[in-house]
């Protein structure tokens, strides 16, 4: 494999539930001197291990038997969450044969899968390789992790000279880097250059991403129709086109391609999610039951379960009409659950559905209440059903408690709470027919934002750079479109990094807010000497303008 140096300095995680099995591979990877091996028998475990500590390889198998996850749904939570980072290393083991199981398990892009029986030759020839592509990306990777994406992607250029054999991986970390940088025409032209050379799955289903972020939607569904025809297997195709058909307010087309997905590899939790939601959207509530009962069963032993997925099989049992089951689930979801920051948010909000399905106002106000006060009290929701609880708050005249469920939710980022942006709160109200309360939401985030001016003042004036730049993006958030606010930021931002570095993220923010203040008024008299600045900054860094 490596040099007996390497190999032994070479940690492995060996995620398996049979001992005769963990030992058969601890003998193999012994044999090829690797002995810093640990152990986890099922899921759980490996999460805890990963999330402790780094591992250099992953060895996991697909059946991890009883009743918790298998291998794919470890590793989609692992992806999710980033538990992992990109550059590690996991490789699938298994010997199932079925057509679907392999689909699921490949379409998540582990390092490499095995199929059983393998020999132990076999095994190290496959994270050799894994190995070798990892250090050949590595540098790159680092670079990203360290905030520096365009010094990765000329890492990319670089390595991709040094090591040809690693030009088509280089090629897609690059593209995806130009992505990460809202710049798709220049990931698009990495794509047609890969294409060119190869006609590679991954490179089309990219170029398609670059067209939709381009608003190109026509032609990236006729692309990723043909990908499909050539490649059925090729999974996030049909995501992607089903983003397409929704942008085109196609539900039905959108159901009928997720629904085909599914078919083809039912056990991506996230998938059978995303199916429920179009499924209620084009009106298909027996369908998007079916796809929240798959997701809520498989994402049961997940250490990040969420109860938004009782939530939405809640909604499709009321939209059916069976209240009595929707009230089961809601039992269900609270009593398995109970730990959840976000469940007693979700629960009240489905026990208002129940009530309005049953024609209980007044009991329906009372859940609602409930859940607002879960969200006040710190219950984290995502984007989608906070906007769902001040849908429903504001249909039962509940202005006041709809309107701080939106206030609550700006400039939240964790992972259970995705928060909402000022012009995602401001539009539930317009689409509500509620234009008065969007115009009453955007005084008071704009008296919040004056406030956060002041305290951003303040840090400033303390010499807490980095706190006073914070603070600004918060206001940035409530205001987006407040002169004043920008003006500062950008002057926030120039002095943070001509004092601390450059910072590539607040670099490409202070530029895109430049070209902002531009748009809104070409003649403001801080611009000229905010662009100078910002060119000064980029000159001493070497960035290219």
């Amino acid at each position: 494999m490596q040099h007996a140096q390497s190999s032994a300095q070479l940690s492995v995680l060996v995620v398996d539930p049979n001992p005769g099995i963990r030992a058969n591979l601890q003998n193999m990877l012994n044999g090829a001197g690797i002995t810093r091996v640990e152990f986890a028998v099922n899921a759980g475990t490996a999460v805890r291990q990963l999330a402790r500590r780094g591992f250099d390889v992953i060895l996991c198998e697909y059946d991890l038997g009883g009743p918790g996850q298998d291998g794919q749904q470890l590793l989609e939570d692992l992806r999710r969450e980033r538990i992992i980072p990109p550059w590690a290393i996991f490789i699938m083991l298994t010997a199932e044969g079925s057509r679907d199981k392999v689909v699921s398990a490949a379409e998540l892009a582990p390092t490499d899968y095995v199929l059983k029986p393998f020999t132990a030759g076999m095994l190290h020839e496959r994270i050799t390789r894994a190995l070798e592509r990892r250090a050949a990306l590595l540098p790159a990777y680092q670079l990203v992790a360290q905030g520096q994406p365009r010094a990765a992607i000329q890492a990319c250029i670089d390595g991709a000279g040094a090591r040809p054999r690693f030009a088509f991986d280089f090629a897609r970390l690059r593209a995806e880097l130009h992505a990460s940088l809202r710049e798709p025409r220049e990931a698009e032209r990495v794509y047609r250059e890969v294409l060119a050379a190869r006609p590679l799955g991954w490179a089309g289903l990219g170029l398609a991403r670059a067209m939709v972020e381009q608003e190109r939607i026509a032609e990236a569904a006729a692309l990723l129709d043909a990908l499909i025809d050539d490649n059925p297997r090729l999974m996030g195709a049909y995501d992607l086109l089903a983003r397409c058909h929704e942008a085109r307010a196609d539900h039905a087309g959108a159901q009928k391609v997720l629904a085909a997905a599914v078919a083809l590899s039912p056990h991506m939790v996230g998938r059978l999610r995303r199916l429920g939601e179009v499924a209620l959207d084009a009106g298909d509530p027996a369908a998007a039951e079916q796809s929240y009962r798959q997701a809520v069963a498989r994402s049961r032993h997940s250490a990040f379960r969420t109860p938004q997925d009782h939530l939405g099989l809640v909604k499709a049992l009321v939209a059916r009409g069976d209240a009595s089951a929707a009230g089961g689930v809601i039992r269900d979801m609270e009593r398995s659950l109970q730990g959840a920051p976000e469940t007693a948010a979700c629960a009240a909000l489905a026990g208002a559905l129940v009530q309005d399905a049953g024609g209980n106002g007044a009991g329906a106000v009372a859940q609602l209440k409930q859940a607002v006060d879960a969200v006040r009290g710190g219950s984290a929701l995502s984007g989608a059903v906070r906007a769902d609880l001040a849908r429903a708050c504001l249909a039962h005249r509940l202005d006041d408690e709809a309107a701080a469920v939106m206030m609550a939710g700006l400039g939240t980022a964790t992972p259970q709470d995705a928060g909402v942006s000022a012009r995602q709160a401001t539009e539930v109200f317009v689409d509500a027919g509620r234009p008065d309360l969007a115009e009453g939401m955007v005084k008071q985030l704009r008296a919040q934002a004056q406030i956060l001016l002041g305290i951003a003042d303040e840090k400033r004036n303390m010499g807490d750079v980095r706190g006073a730049v914070q603070t600004l993006l918060e206001a940035l958030n409530m205001a987006p479109n407040n002169l004043q606010v920008m003006i500062a930021l950008v002057g926030g931002i120039l002095r943070q990094v001509m004092e601390m570095g450059w910072d590539e993220p607040l670099g490409s923010l202070c530029g895109e807010q430049l070209a902002h203040i531009r748009g809104l008024d070409a003649s403001h008299p801080r611009l000229a000497a905010l662009e100078a600045e910002f060119a000064a900054a980029k000159r001493k860094y070497g960035i290219s303008t």
